[in-house]
Parts: C-alpha cells; sequence; structure tokens
C-alpha cells in the first residue's frame, strides 16, 4: 500500500484537465504509438467535441523514482454541474486530488464546489496553475486566488501548460511525494467503493471500485450491501489503458469486476462491495439513490417510429443508469417517452446520443420539474404534469424542489445579477469577495426557474463572465400559488 497513490483531477469546464491527463499518461508511457491521442480518457465523440468528461474514467500509471516503483491511480471525474454525485464518490475514492486551474480564466464556480468536496474529504490538494503558455496568461492574479482560496504558499503552485508538457514532471514527482498511500486493513472484511460501472453488450456491467478494506480475489461470492444482490466476481483486474485481469486485488487497490450482471440499475454508484459470507457491518458513507431533476417528453418525428425509439432507450438506460423513462401520449404529438434527467446537459447528450448513436430524430418538450403535492387526506404524490394534479379542493399544499446556486463574476455586474436571481424568486443566502475583482453570491432558487433560459441570460448580462454551480438544497418550499392556479387552469 505505500506504494500507491489514488488520485483525481478537480477542474472547471475547458481548464484543461483531459489534456493534462493526456501528458501524464505519456509521460509515464501508459499510452504510446498509435494509442497516442488527444483526450484520451474521453471515449464519446461528444466529448471531444464539447470538451467536457461526460463518462468518468480511471487509469493506472506506473513510474519509477528514487528506485522504487510506485502505481498511481488517475481516478477521473466527469466535468459538468449535472454529474456532481458521480464526482463526489470518485473523490471518495481518493487521498490526493490536483486542483487545476486555468491561468487565463482564473477560479471559477465548479472548481470551487468541487474543492469544497475534496477538502471535506480530508484530501490533501495539489494546486496547477495550467495553460501557462498562453499569452493571456494572467499567473500573478490567478496565483492570488489559488493563495486565498486554498491557504497555500506561492512555492506550492506549479506552473503547468498540458498542451506543451511544461511541468508535468513536476505535478507527478509531488503526487509521490504529498498524496498519501491509502490506508485500511486487508485483514478486515471486504469494503470496496463503486465509484463508476459500464455496460458492455457482451459481458453486462462492469463495476469500477476502491477497496477501502479487506481483499478480493477471483471467484468470490459477494454482494453488494446497499441493494442485497449477491454476484459471483467471475473476473477482477486493474484499469490500465484496456483491461488487465488479476487473481487478486487488496486494501487500496483501483480495479473492476465483472459478475455476468445484465441490468445497469442493479449497480449503483456509490454502492460497497462486500463478501456474502463474511460481511461488512457497514456500507460506505456517502450512498444515495440519484434521482431525475428536469423531465421532458420525447417524441418520434414519425409515429411509426415508437417502437424504435423505445428500443433505443432501452439501450442506452444500461450506459446511462440515472436517465429514466416511462411511456406517455400527447393529443399533438402521439406516442412518446416522459424521461427524467440529471439535468439540462443531460438531456443534451441524451438526444445526441439518440440522434448519432441509433440515427433516431426526436422532438422533445419544454424541460419541467416534478412538484410534492400533499392531500387533505395525508398522501404524497409526485406530480411531472399538470393532468396528474389532483382535484384542487383534495390539495393541502404543493412543494417544489429547491437549489443553491453559486455564482462568481466581477462585481460590476453584481446589480444585474442580483436582480436576474430574485425576478426568478431566488433569495440571496451569502456575498463573499473571493478576491479584490471576483465576487461569490449564493442564492436559493426554484429549481423550475432555472431549467429554460437562465443560464443563457447570465452569460448574457455578465458578458460571459459569470460562472455557474449548483446543487439541490434540503430546504423544501411551498410552490408559488399562482403556479397552483396556472396548473389547475391547464
Amino acid at each position: 500500500m505505500n506504494h500507491i497513490r489514488n488520485f483525481c483531477i478537480i477542474a472547471h469546464i475547458d481548464h484543461g484537465k483531459s489534456t493534462l491527463a493526456d501528458r501524464l499518461l505519456e509521460l509515464t508511457q501508459t499510452v504510446t504509438g498509435k494509442d497516442l491521442q488527444e483526450q484520451v480518457l474521453d471515449n464519446m465523440d461528444l466529448e471531444r467535441e464539447r470538451g467536457i468528461t461526460i463518462k468518468s474514467h480511471a487509469i493506472q500509471m506506473k513510474v519509477e523514482q528514487e528506485g522504487q516503483s510506485y502505481v498511481l491511480n488517475l481516478i477521473d471525474t466527469p466535468g459538468h454541474v449535472d454529474f456532481s454525485y458521480e464526482v463526489s464518490r470518485a473523490i471518495a475514492a481518493c487521498e490526493g486530488a490536483l486542483l487545476v486551474v486555468d491561468a487565463t480564466q482564473g477560479i471559477q464556480a465548479q472548481t470551487i464546489s468541487n474543492l469544497y468536496q475534496a477538502m471535506d474529504q480530508d484530501l490533501e490538494i495539489i494546486p496547477v496553475m495550467n495553460k501557462m503558455d498562453l499569452p493571456a496568461a494572467m499567473p500573478d492574479e490567478v496565483q492570488e486566488q489559488i493563495i486565498d482560496l486554498v491557504g497555500c504558499e506561492k512555492s506550492d503552485i506549479i506552473a503547468a501548460s498540458g498542451k506543451t508538457g511544461l511541468g508535468v514532471e513536476i505535478i507527478l514527482r509531488r503526487i509521490i511525494e504529498r498524496v498519501p498511500p491509502p490506508v485500511g486493513d486487508p485483514n478486515a472484511p471486504l469494503q470496496a467503493l463503486i465509484f463508476d460501472s459500464l455496460f458492455n453488450p457482451y459481458r453486462g456491467v462492469m463495476a469500477y471500485f476502491k477497496i477501502i478494506n479487506g481483499v478480493i480475489r477471483k471467484g468470490d461470492h459477494v454482494k453488494f450491501f446497499n441493494t442485497s444482490r449477491e454476484y459471483h466476481a467471475d473476473e477482477i483486474g486493474v484499469l490500465r489503458l484496456g483491461m488487465e485481469p488479476r487473481e487478486i486485488l487488496t486494501t487500496g487497490d483501483v480495479g473492476y469486476i465483472i459478475s455476468g450482471i445484465k441490468t445497469s440499475t442493479e449497480v449503483k454508484v456509490g454502492d460497497t462491495i462486500t463478501h456474502v459470507h463474511h460481511p461488512c457491518s457497514s456500507g460506505i458513507e456517502g450512498f444515495e439513490h440519484v434521482k431525475p431533476m428536469v423531465f421532458a417528453g420525447l417524441y418520434p418525428i414519425d409515429n411509426e417510429d415508437y417502437e424504435d425509439l423505445r428500443d433505443a432507450l432501452e439501450k442506452l438506460v444500461l450506459n446511462d443508469a440515472s436517465l429514466t423513462y416511462e411511456p406517455e401520449s400527447s393529443v399533438a404529438l402521439g406516442f412518446g417517452f416522459r424521461c427524467g434527467f440529471l439535468g439540462l446537459l443531460h438531456m443534451e447528450i441524451v438526444q445526441e446520443r439518440l440522434e448519432r448513436e441509433f440515427e433516431m430524430s426526436v422532438i422533445s418538450t419544454i424541460p419541467n420539474v416534478f412538484y410534492e403535492v400533499y392531500t387533505k387526506k395525508g398522501e404524497k404524490i409526485d406530480v411531472y404534469n399538470p393532468s396528474g394534479l389532483p382535484d384542487p379542493t383534495l390539495i393541502e399544499r404543493i412543494e417544489e424542489p429547491i437549489i443553491v446556486a453559486q455564482i462568481i463574476t466581477l462585481p460590476e455586474y453584481i446589480g444585474q445579477i442580483m436582480k436576474l436571481c430574485l425576478d426568478k424568486r431566488g433569495e440571496m443566502k451569502s456575498q463573499v469577495y473571493l478576491t479584490t475583482d471576483r465576487v461569490e453570491l449564493t442564492f436559493e432558487i426554484p429549481l423550475a426557474e432555472i431549467v429554460f433560459d437562465f443560464y443563457d441570460k447570465l452569460k448574457s448580462i455578465s458578458r460571459g463572465y459569470a460562472s455557474f454551480d449548483y446543487h439541490q438544497s434540503d430546504t423544501v418550499l411551498p410552490a408559488w400559488s399562482g403556479l397552483i392556479y396556472c396548473l389547475t387552469v391547464k
């Protein structure tokens, strides 16, 4: 275990995380020759085109330093707020994190959000100032932002460039020196955290995990703690550029398990793998059942393609367990499906994948959210559509989901952004100056108010300078009374 280092990379969208990962893989000779391409860990064309990581990945690197051989496990994280739960589980599987900040843009909202999660998990933070080769880089200004945020010394910040390879050797050395090795008991009952899963049409669901305690061997009878499903470990191994089978994996190792699972919903990210005959007493903390936040109807352009759309959604769900769908019909559009998504980006990605991978052109309805209706009989009903509302005389109250929005911007745009959020029924919670020219605003806003045009308006009034991140709040507010009237009239 002393020679294992598990780390992730925290960065805002387009701050050069995937390019920096490429240089690390190249320097450690994990990827060579014809396998060497841009954004090695991004498998989908969509990921390369949009410059974001949609599906998290993990890869093992081997490096020699001072005569010692080290195993470095890079657990990549998705690059958008819609996938924040997957990010939290990837962070929980690490002991260290590279904090990558674009030297031309500075600290952004998502950087801070993910950094706080890493700090909550007591990860060792290694700050990296990326894109230092660009003429627009602002090293002094961005250094001050990082020092204020992390509380590190100026000498701790590594000047780097994913494009040219500047500073990559220093990053590797700093990972080995600073990131602590994993801690755990190899003799304790097996406890392995599932941080991702992938569906293979020939082999079923493959779960990626990190062993917190204990040992797993090929052929072991295991169970998933929170779902209580039991399987046999038909194959286990480590994740290099491809999959390398192993007979045994021990505490601190990151690897995969194949058990012939045919349904992706049986494998939950954040679940705990343990042995059936000698189980652990409790699962690893942080497990949640991920619920869709945004709903929209998807309809085939031609009604004759309805069954083809059903088949396409069935196959898509195998690779994306957070997508939900159920049949619905519309007088105007005919038969289709009401689909649940993690957020607006997730919805866009599903539509593009339907078109690219299955050649299915679809019509989508305006996205909305679900409301919780409490009746006078004490029942709770989830309503996704006005037609699902009970009779108004039976309704006691309606509650709607609330999000905590973090917006980082320049001081001159504060007034316009506050007006936008207040017009969207937002409530201001805090205003913090991160530096003299960068301020963080925190609001509580109903989710229904941001799903349509909020982000576009925010970018417009801030001339593109504002960055936005959100997570679901524990607060539940009664729905606006006018909304109840509108839904009822509809």
